[in-house]
């Protein structure tokens, strides 16, 4: 029995965790509720809608997600200086980053934009389809700088303990979304380009509000708006790390849509659906890596290791809970979400099967996004490139197996999830599980 002064820390942990993480959770789920919306809206367009709107939200995603150094750089940077008592500080490195998330994303929507066919082509997409693909992408990054200072804006926030503003920002993103793309694609008749240009407006009108939020923090605080040199090219140096580990990632996910595109039409759309539906529960388990991240950072800039400990076993336990529970009900619902997004009933099968392969291992996904969420805030970038690197080579090998050997349709989709979710994430889980129990990632200060 543990004492009852432990349970009492325990269970007061237990509210600080929650309270960050349930407001995360709305704003993690920003944007696979953007890609699900877009699913279901194109997806009765026609499987090769749905198939292009694979390819380009897979692309533009990669993009986004190599740039999600601007969200988590920023919270551990913040919420270190932050624990530290020093705010000003910490709102500085904030306004650098949206600085940088800006500068970012205006030069990464023009060049996207003007090589969009080309990147489709490479992906090995039939005619129709890459055409839809190019059109969706052509229309949507023109929102790539409101993507980008909505990542950096919300680390900034995270990192001053608010998850809750950029929840509601989130909300109100998800049903303007809503709202543009049913009235561009059926409303207006622009099909699958309306869908790339709702989503740009959601995105940049989500990213006005979040800046003026963070602006009127730095007043508070008299930090300067301006662009510092210096702060700004500690915000790239000190991401860096993060932009390999994410790298890794991205091309774990380009290489299973190569495969799915190399299983035919079927499986690429099935795939789009699944991918949707992961990336939802991916998110939501997310949350709980946003807290870690802010508690972590925290705690090591007020120096207190003993706490960090108590964060990281918590939160572990709250990740493998949590993904037990969305495991049963993607299983339960799963034959109710397959006719959501497509008529086909191969491709509905074939979702199903899908589906249900995930669920198995989403207490895995919950484990390793909780200890990505704990190295981040402790900003144990480095290792984490190296680790992502290392899990990258493992997966490999098993996703050119199944291109090779894997049947097309329902079987196709089950052979290439148990590569992605299951290999994949077993090399990330023991990676990361390694090194936390090590104490070479506990480095204290500001």
């Amino acid at each position: 029995m543990r004492p009852p002064a432990e349970r009492s820390r325990d269970r007061a942990l237990d509210r600080s965790i929650l309270a960050l993480a349930v407001p995360a959770l709305g704003a993690l789920v920003a944007e696979p509720v953007f890609v699900l919306v877009d699913s279901a809206v194109v997806g009765h367009l026609g499987t090769a809608e749905l198939a292009g709107l694979s390819l380009a939200s897979t692309i533009l995603m990669t993009v986004v997600g190599l740039c999600v150094f601007l969200a988590y750089a920023t919270t551990a940077a913040v919420s270190r200086r932050a624990g530290a008592g020093h705010r000003a500080e910490a709102l500085q490195a904030g306004i650098d980053g949206l600085w940088l998330a800006l500068a970012l994303g205006l030069a990464l929507a023009a060049g996207l934009g003007l090589a969009a066919p080309h990147v489709i082509g490479l992906l090995g997409a039939d005619t129709d389809v890459a055409r839809h693909a190019t059109d969706y992408l052509r229309w949507s990054v023109p929102g790539l700088p409101g993507m980008l200072v909505v990542l950096a804006s919300t680390g900034v926030l995270r990192g001053m303990l608010d998850t809750r503003t950029p929840l509601y920002v989130a909300v109100g993103g998800a049903i303007l979304n809503t709202v543009l793309n049913v009235t561009l694609v059926w409303g207006l008749g622009l099909g699958i380009a309306g869908s790339g240009a709702g989503t740009a407006v959601a995105q940049l009108a989500m990213a006005v509000v979040l800046v003026v939020v963070v602006v009127r923090f730095a007043r508070r605080e008299r930090v300067s708006l301006r662009p510092q040199r210096g702060g700004i090219w500690a915000s790239a140096r000190g991401g860096l790390p993060l932009v390999v580990r994410t790298l890794s990632l991205r091309l774990a996910i380009l290489l299973t849509v190569w495969v799915a595109t190399g299983l035919g039409a079927v499986t690429l759309a099935s795939h789009q659906v699944v991918n949707s539906v992961w990336g939802l529960t991916a998110f939501a388990l997310d949350a709980l890596a946003i807290a870690a991240q802010a508690l972590v950072g925290h705690g090591l800039g007020a120096g207190d290791t003993a706490r960090v400990r108590t964060v990281l076993r918590r939160t572990l336990q709250w990740g493998l809970g949590a993904g037990a529970v969305l495991g049963v009900i993607v299983a339960a619902a799963s034959p109710l979400l397959a006719p959501l997004f497509t008529e086909d009933a191969e491709v509905r099968r074939a979702v199903v099967a899908g589906l249900v392969t995930t669920s198995v291992l989403l207490p895995l996904a919950g484990w390793v996004f909780v200890l990505d969420g704990v190295l981040i805030g402790a900003g144990d970038g480095r290792y984490l490139a190296w680790a992502g690197m290392a899990t990258l080579v493992a997966y490999v090998p098993c996703a050119l197996a199944v291109r090779a050997w894997a049947p097309s349709g329902a079987w196709g989709v089950v052979w290439l999830w148990l590569a992605f979710s299951g290999v994949f994430m077993l090399a990330r889980a023991l990676t990361t599980g390694l090194r936390a129990r090590t104490t070479a990632w506990m480095v204290t200060g500001s």
